[in-house]
């Protein structure tokens, strides 16, 4: 045997053996990156590392159709000074919960949520999202449940469906851990704005949440919410059409996140739908062109508002191709002169106090 097929063979021999110690402990390899991942995670503070000012961030970008990248609506809001943290979720879609814990954005932080109407994917994960922050928190006091007339039912109804969870939970972890007094949701509910005549429903160390009365007709009521907060503002349409109303209230914003429906493209599903004879989804389809506002429209939207930047969310239909997204904004460039965002699940903009700067990071 040559000296260069010895060499060779044990370096074979040698290359083996490593693969099997490698395999035979990558169990506790990864048990011990694990240990350090959780230990890192338990004593992090990713709020304390916000600047001063206003941020957002999208625990769900879709809507109810299956979308790899977009879980249901969600947004979550932080107001920052100094040590002064405030933070709310508008919307609390499917998987929203999970998706902040994945963001490494603290649950137990909390304060409250805005619902924007009662479609049931803008409030199916509402009993999760309650139950992380009780847990998360030891809460003593129920999550607050802030929207327009009708949100003691959808409240009533989650404190219901999750009576015996709260019961099994203290009884397992004790009432120090999870107190009673802190299970489930509390109705915070305020008179439908007018056209015209907005609704200060929240102000509070210097943050100012405001109620906008939209068209999602035959949905009502239906809002949409505009933040104001060390001279930044954020505007979250929730879903309508085309709404003057928001214009107005949304005006001077510097980031406005606007639901959106490509007609083209749900044409796409409707049509295939009447091939394949499914009636009541090419019905369905057809049904939701009248109530949620197109790409263009919402880019003239913040162009007559002067908005600075533009973030579509509550996408319809689901992209599944990343090349998709731009046969989304067709037409968008000549209706509004602002930056444009398609956003998924994880995008997240920090809006610095005394700067016009909007950044932007991906949080998955």
């Amino acid at each position: 045997m040559g000296r260069g097929l010895k060499v060779l063979l044990v370096a074979v021999v040698v290359i083996g053996l490593g693969v099997t110690l490698v395999t035979a402990f990558q169990g506790q390899i990864a048990l011990r990156l694990m240990a350090g991942v959780v230990e890192r995670n338990m004593a992090a503070d990713p709020l304390a590392a916000l600047s001063d000012g206003l941020h957002v961030g999208l625990c769900g970008a879709g809507a109810p159709l299956p979308d790899p990248s977009r879980g249901g609506p969600c947004a979550i809001v932080v107001a920052k000074q100094g040590s002064d943290v405030q933070t709310y979720v508008v919307d609390a879609g499917t998987g929203g919960v999970r998706t902040l814990a994945q963001m490494g954005l603290p649950v137990g932080e909390i304060g409250g949520v805005f619902l924007t109407h009662f479609h049931s994917d803008h409030i199916d994960g509402l009993g999760e999202l309650a139950m992380q922050r009780w847990v998360n928190r030891m809460a003593t006091s129920p999550l607050p449940l802030i929207g327009p007339a009708g949100v003691e039912r959808v409240a009533e109804g989650f404190n219901q469906a999750y009576t015996q969870d709260f019961v099994y939970r203290t009884a397992h972890h004790g009432a120090d851990i999870v107190p009673p007094s802190g299970a489930g949701l509390e109705a915070v509910p305020f008179a439908e704005p007018q056209d015209g005549v907005d609704a200060v429903v929240l102000e509070q160390d210097g943050l100012r949440v405001t109620a906008i009365l939209v068209d999602h007709t035959p949905v009502a009521p239906a809002v949409g919410y505009r933040f104001d907060f060390l001279g930044r503002s954020i505007v979250i349409s929730g879903d309508t059409v085309k709404s003057g109303n928001l214009q107005r209230a949304a005006e001077g914003a510097d980031l406005m996140l606007h639901e959106a429906l490509a007609p083209q493209l749900v044409d796409v599903i409707t049509q295939a739908a009447a091939k394949a004879g499914r009636a009541n989804i090419e019905k369905i389809t057809l049904d939701i062109l009248d109530y949620h506002t197109t790409p263009v429209e919402a880019a003239e939207l913040a162009q007559g508002a002067g908005v600075k930047m533009l973030v579509f969310h509550h996408i319809v239909p689901a992209l599944p191709l990343a090349a998709l997204e731009s046969v989304f904004v067709e037409g968008v460039s000549d209706a509004y002169d602002g930056p444009v965002h398609v956003a998924v699940d994880g995008d997240f903009w920090s809006l610095p106090a005394g700067s016009d700067a909007i950044h932007h990071e991906e949080r998955l």
